[in-house]
């Protein structure tokens, strides 16, 4: 009777995957929605093989090509929007900037291709098993090592949600001050590709993990050489934190977090309530 249970219970996953909608809009406004299973009918799913960073090794996928996906979605204007939003299930928010989708060869995988469960055990947080679907982004990184350094950057999964930005438009609170050092600025540039998809500032971001500048900067009650540690060893702060460390292959990798630092620490003059327009 148990593996009845089980084999009803994965019918169901499969069910509810193929029915999952996925809704695309253009700054804020809808442009339409597609379930699972529709889209065959815009895109050419086909085998992909990739480094899994969340696992450390291969697999293959089924996959759609994101170029052709947001072609047939959004038509030719995708390429010249600055920013792809991708909302997740689990509250987790990457922004993504336009020129990488045309750099580089993007797929939304929907399966595994062996028939296995569309879920991995994710080795940077706690080896956590984690459902994939309703689609996972995905890069051909095997022929591409600055891809490969990145880790799993960009790899958001459970998207149902894809949006063209602008990420001044969308994000005007994640901005340092005016006049703030080049150190700032790139350290600005390293949360937005790093750190934002889970954290906010000001209320803005991902809702996956904490606020880190209102009320209170992270920055006002931790250390500087703690919260290096905090990106370095994560589990080293906290025990069974699903935080993962910054990626070990990131390149100038520590230069990028003691940036990151200095951006924190320079957004302390720079607090806006969330849900408040900045002034």
């Amino acid at each position: 009777m148990a593996s009845i249970g089980v084999m009803m219970g994965l019918s169901g996953l499969i069910a509810a995957q193929d029915s999952a909608v996925i809704e695309f809009r253009n700054k804020g406004e809808m442009v339409g929605t597609l379930r699972l299973d529709e889209f065959d009918k815009i895109a050419t799913a086909s085998p992909l093989r990739i480094f899994e960073a969340h696992e450390q090794r291969a697999r293959i996928y089924q996959a759609y090509p994101a170029r052709q996906l947001f072609d047939q979605v959004f038509g030719e204007e995708w390429r010249a929007a600055e920013e792809i939003v991708f909302l997740c299930e689990d509250n987790y928010q990457p922004s993504i900037p336009v020129a990488k989708f045309l750099a580089y060869d993007a797929y939304f995988a929907f399966a595994s291709a062996d028939d296995s469960l569309f879920m991995l055990t994710n080795v940077l947080q706690n080896n956590e098993m984690v459902k994939l679907g309703p689609l996972y982004l995905v890069w051909d990184n095997l022929k591409s090592s600055e891809l490969r350094e990145e880790g799993a950057v960009d790899m958001p999964y459970q998207v149902i949600g894809i949006e063209l930005a602008s990420f001044a438009a969308r994000f005007p609170k994640l901005f340092p001050p005016v006049k703030a050092s080049q150190e700032v600025q790139r350290g600005f540039l390293h949360f937005r590709k790093y750190c934002i998809a889970c954290h906010t500032i000001n209320g803005q971001g991902g809702g996956k993990a904490p606020e880190l500048n209102y009320p209170l900067s992270v920055t006002e009650y931790i250390k500087p050489e703690y919260l290096k540690r905090w990106m370095d060893n994560p589990s080293s702060i906290r025990y069974n934190t699903a935080m993962p460390a910054l990626a070990a292959e990131t390149p100038a990798r520590e230069k990028v977090m003691e940036e990151i630092i200095a951006y924190l620490q320079a957004m302390r003059t720079v607090k806006r309530a969330p849900g408040k327009a900045p002034e």
